[in-house]
């Protein structure tokens, strides 16, 4: 049950949170390169420090995209007709949760998060 929640939680908050920050940078494109700064220093570097608003938005949205990417791939197999016995279906909730924390980790540092 969590894990159908949190897939209709990642997906709203994606579509809102993104709608929002979309917006966001295509007004600051427009706005000129003072308000392209402003945005950019949001997400890394304000004032020589490193800003952690930034990142922690980047960061939960791209929990929430693998979180709801993996919780989808789980729900189209049990379109199949698979994984509905007790076990299965929560070794399959407990896999979902796991590789979106473990996709979300390689992908920050791959991207080389300092």
């Amino acid at each position: 049950m969590l894990v159908s929640v949190l897939h209709r939680i990642t997906g709203s908050g994606m579509a809102t949170v993104g709608s929002v920050l979309l917006v966001w940078w295509l007004a600051a494109l427009a706005g000129g390169a003072e308000s392209y700064a402003t945005f950019r220093d949001v997400f890394t570097y304000a004032n020589g420090r490193l800003n952690i608003i930034g990142y922690v938005i980047g960061i939960g949205l791209t929990l929430a995209l693998f979180q709801h990417m993996a919780s989808g791939v789980r729900h189209l197999f049990l379109d199949t007709g698979a994984g509905y016995e007790l076990k299965r279906n929560k070794m399959g909730a407990m896999a979902s949760l796991i590789i979106s924390v473990v996709a979300t980790a390689a992908f920050w540092l791959i991207l080389g998060i300092k």
